[in-house]
């Protein structure tokens, strides 16, 4: 089951300093348990299908844009835009909204940023439920951006026909010159196509009518600008970061359901986080990299369910 018709009780900006204003939305029952949507991209924003994995008689659902995402401001702005940056951004709305402490729900990014804000602030963390895992090592983006060729070869020939020769070893520092270009065509094309690529690769079956939905959904330039951005720069976060400080974790219940198939996060990502926090539990799908693939979207919200139990 999910759960749809969701209502808004309250929503606005938060000022977060660095002339940054996320946008928020808090659903379901104000007096719920707290649980944090930690979307990814890093600039993908959330959308209204995204809080369909909660319960909203149980849970106070807190939905936000990251930094340049969504109807966050200034869009699509690179500038202040780093992981820690956000982590000190979800604190900051943490304590705005008066939560001392809340479940967290993150994918792709969203597992990653859920994982370094959970370092950073394990007392405030009540649970974690993470999917598509990304850990931020050096080397990973390669899987999706280079390795996916083998499964879609027709969609990664449509990205790399952008790109000319002499930069095909450096696909992600052209797309980055391009998306950051000063001339908007270039900036809009290169964009819709990265955005087109990796919504292509997300799921085990995705159809044209589909394809167009979700980039309507989303907002190519945020989406594309931001995680080339994160990409280039191994996610701000020092080398191997995530492993060598999950320890912090080890007494937070947390479940991982990763798409056996997804070829955006490899699933022996998930496999190497399980093994370092053993009273964890993992889940594989048959399923890709889509949260809404329907095995994956089954089990989060199944394991949602779960953590509704639990005591805060």
């Amino acid at each position: 089951m999910v759960y749809k018709k969701i209502k808004v009780y309250k929503k606005g900006y938060l000022d977060v300093g660095d002339g940054h204003k996320i946008y928020y939305e808090l659903c379901g029952n104000p007096n719920g348990k707290p649980v944090m949507f930690i979307h990814g991209g890093p600039g993908g924003g959330f959308v209204e299908d995204d809080k369909h994995f909660f319960n909203p008689k149980i849970f106070n659902i807190i939905m936000f844009d990251q930094r340049g995402s969504g109807k966050s401001t200034p869009f699509a702005t690179l500038e202040n835009n780093t992981t820690f940056k956000l982590v000190s951004d979800i604190k900051k709305l943490l304590n705005f909204l008066q939560i001392n402490k809340t479940f967290l729900f993150g994918g792709s990014w969203g597992s990653t940023l859920s994982l370094v804000y959970a370092i950073k602030h394990p007392k405030t963390v009540a649970g974690m439920i993470l999917r598509g895992i990304y850990l931020g090592r050096k080397g990973e983006e390669q899987y999706g951006f280079h390795d996916a060729q083998n499964v879609f070869p027709e969609a990664w020939e449509k990205m790399i026909s952008l790109v000319p020769d002499q930069y095909k070893r450096n696909i992600l520092d052209y797309y980055y010159q391009m998306l950051t270009s000063k001339n908007p065509k270039n900036r809009k094309k290169y964009a819709l196509t990265w955005a087109t690529y990796e919504l292509s690769i997300s799921k085990l079956r995705t159809s044209e009518h589909d394809l167009k939905k979700i980039l309507n959904m989303i907002k190519p330039e945020a989406f594309a600008k931001i995680e080339v951005h994160y990409l280039i720069n191994h996610c701000f976060l020092p080398k191997n970061y995530i492993l060598r400080n999950i320890y912090k974790l080890k007494d937070i219940p947390i479940s991982i359901v990763h798409g056996r198939y997804d070829h955006v996060a490899s699933p022996r990502a998930a496999y190497i986080l399980h093994k370092h926090l053993p009273k964890s539990k993992l889940y594989y799908t048959f399923a890709g990299h889509s949260a809404h693939d329907p095995e994956t979207k089954k089990r989060l919200v199944k394991e949602m369910d779960k953590f509704g139990k639990l005591k805060i």
